[in-house]
Parts: C-alpha cells; structure tokens; sequence
C-alpha cells in the first residue's frame, strides 16, 4: 500500500485555564447556544463527555500514544470551541497570550508531531491585529483560528478590519471554526439540541463564510486564505445556486469576481467530522483536491475511522496524497517530512 503522510488539520486541545474560564460561565448564569453542550460536558455524565474531555487536556501522552497507532504524522492543533470569545476583552487577550505560548512551546517540543493555529481574541481587534504579528511572526505558528461570530457579530463587520489586515500581511490563513448559532437565530436550534453539530454547527458557520465572500472583504484582501471545516459548512454544494441568486439580487456589495471564483481561489475546505467519500468525490470536483485538506476533528471524532475513511475513498492516489498532506504543507508552511 502507498504510504501517505498524514496531517490532520482541525485538531482540538484545552487548558484547564479555558475549562475553568468555561465552567464559571455557566455556574453564574451565561446563557447562549454553547451552553447546553458544555454544560453536558463538564457534568462528565456520559462516556462521550468523560473521554472528550481527557482527550482535550492531554497533549503529549494519549493523543501522541493514538497518533501512533493510526499512523497519523501529525496534528495541527487549535484552543477548542468557542476559544476565548466568551471572556471578557482583557482576559481573553491575555489567554489567548498564554495559549499560544503554550502551543508554541509543544511545537518547539514536537516539530515532526505538532503544528499549531493561533487563538485571537476578536473582541478586542487592534490587540488580537497584534497578537497575529506575535504568533506568526515570533512563535511560528502556522495560521489563525477564530470560532466564528463573536459578541453575536460576524467578521465582515467594519470594525474587525484590523484582523484581516495582520492576517493579510503575514499571509496567515484564518480557519473559521463553528460555534453554537449567534443569539439571533439560535431559538429554532435549540428544541430538539440541533444547535451542535448536528446541524446548527454547519449552519452557522457557513453563514459566516457566505457574508465574507458577499460583503467585498476578498476584493480588499485578495490573497486572504480563509479555511472552512465539514466538507465547506455545506458551501460547495451551494455554490450554483449562490452564483446564480447573487447575479440576480441586489442591495448586496459589488464585486469583482463570481462566488465560485472567491470560493476556489480564497478557501479551503477540510474533511473535518464528514467521512463520506460521496461528499469527498462531489467536493473535489466542486472545488478542485487543491482546495481540500485531510482532518479528523480528534477528539469530538475519533482517528481510526477518519483514517479508514481517507485511506479508502474513491479518489486518485495523487489527489490523496494532496488532501492528506501536500495542500497542509502549502497552506500553513509545514516543512516537508524528512526523508
């Protein structure tokens, strides 16, 4: 069998700093579309929220010891959802600060093993524009992670502008990472707990990518690389009719490009929690193996069957190979594996 180097590009981690920042939330009273699920969480009452949780605060004996097994090379690691962006601006800032040391230092530990995306603070924009230039520039990490709406608000607002810039400079790719919906949609999610990921995950998050592509932000920063999980949070597989209801709309941003174009040339998706080979052959040919990365979404998913999944599916050798590791490589300049 060939063999593939394997990175998995949406891997969560925790410190007991976050848990502990995420359990006195819900102790005094925060409310939001998060809440049930790490509520469920920290009870620890089932054996999904004991092994998640585990798994989310080790970093260098289990999940190393699984990697392993599974022949997965490495992880490209992220502060879990919803990150700091529930905190209040300072303290967020300054966990996003420790954070990222912390990552930084693992890396520095494990450079064959681990890479490492960003945690910002968007609710403080000039401070988190900073903390870009610190984390690329100084720690070496290889990109941003921002779990989606912040506040109830959306990044294409004028007032996130400092962040896109810092990322445009470094050329720091951005990953979009769901959360539950924002306050105003999140009541018809909640009834039924459709407001994981289930389906709320994907909803939400693909609203977010939709109102980038919309609202002009590509134009301004056009070598802006923003990554989407699931398969696209469904984008791909509305990119026609996104095309075609947008040319025939109005009261919406002139742009210079088509959405499918801004699509293909400004995102990438990844395989994230979606092993399905049927939306994996429909997605390379919607949006090209160049645009699509391998990953497992460890622990909320486990690694064998994103293995079994990737391994098997029904695509060529080279777009695997591409999809496994080649496209990683690429977006957040890892070096390639020693020979």
């Amino acid at each position: 069998m060939t063999h593939y180097r394997r990175i998995a590009t949406e891997e969560a981690f925790a410190t007991a700093e976050q848990m502990d920042a995420i359990q006195r939330a819900i102790e005094t009273g925060r409310r939001d579309a998060d809440t049930p699920f790490w509520g469920m969480m920290a009870s620890g009452q089932n054996p999904f929220a004991q092994r998640v949780m585990r798994q989310l605060l080790d970093l260098e004996g289990e999940r190393l010891e699984i990697m392993d097994a599974e022949g997965v090379d490495m992880h490209v690691l992220s502060l879990t959802s919803p990150g700091v962006q529930t905190l209040a601006a300072d303290e967020a800032v300054a966990m996003a600060q420790r954070g990222n040391d912390l990552l930084a230092a693992l890396t520095e530990r494990h450079p064959s093993r681990f890479a490492g995306l960003a945690t910002i603070a968007p609710q403080a924009p000039e401070a988190a524009a900073r903390e870009i230039e610190r984390a690329i520039g100084t720690l070496g990490l290889n990109g941003i992670m921002i779990n989606s709406h912040t506040d109830d608000e959306y990044l294409d607002e004028e007032k996130y502008l400092p962040i896109f810039e810092a990322a445009h400079a470094m050329d720091a790719p951005i990953y979009i990472h769901p959360r539950g919906p924002s306050s105003g949609m999140a009541k018809p999610y909640l009834k039924y707990g459709l407001e994981t990921a289930i389906w709320g995950y994907g909803a939400e998050t693909g609203l977010h990518g939709v109102r980038i592509m919309v609202s002009g932000l590509l134009d301004r920063f056009p070598k802006l690389k923003i990554i989407l999980g699931h398969m696209g949070e469904g984008i791909p597989f509305w990119l026609w009719r996104l095309d075609y209801m947008h040319r025939h709309g109005s009261n919406r941003p002139k742009l210079q490009r088509t959405l499918p174009e801004y699509f293909r040339d400004n995102f990438m998706i990844t395989t994230s929690g979606m092993n399905w080979s049927t939306a994996l052959k429909f997605c390379v040919e919607a949006v090209g193996a160049d645009n699509i990365m391998w990953a497992i979404d460890y622990p909320y998913q486990e690694m064998p069957g994103a293995v079994q999944f990737m391994d098997t599916a029904d695509i060529s050798d080279e777009d695997r190979r591409k999809i496994y590791s080649a496209n990683a490589e690429r977006v957040f300049r890892i070096p390639p594996a020693a020979a």
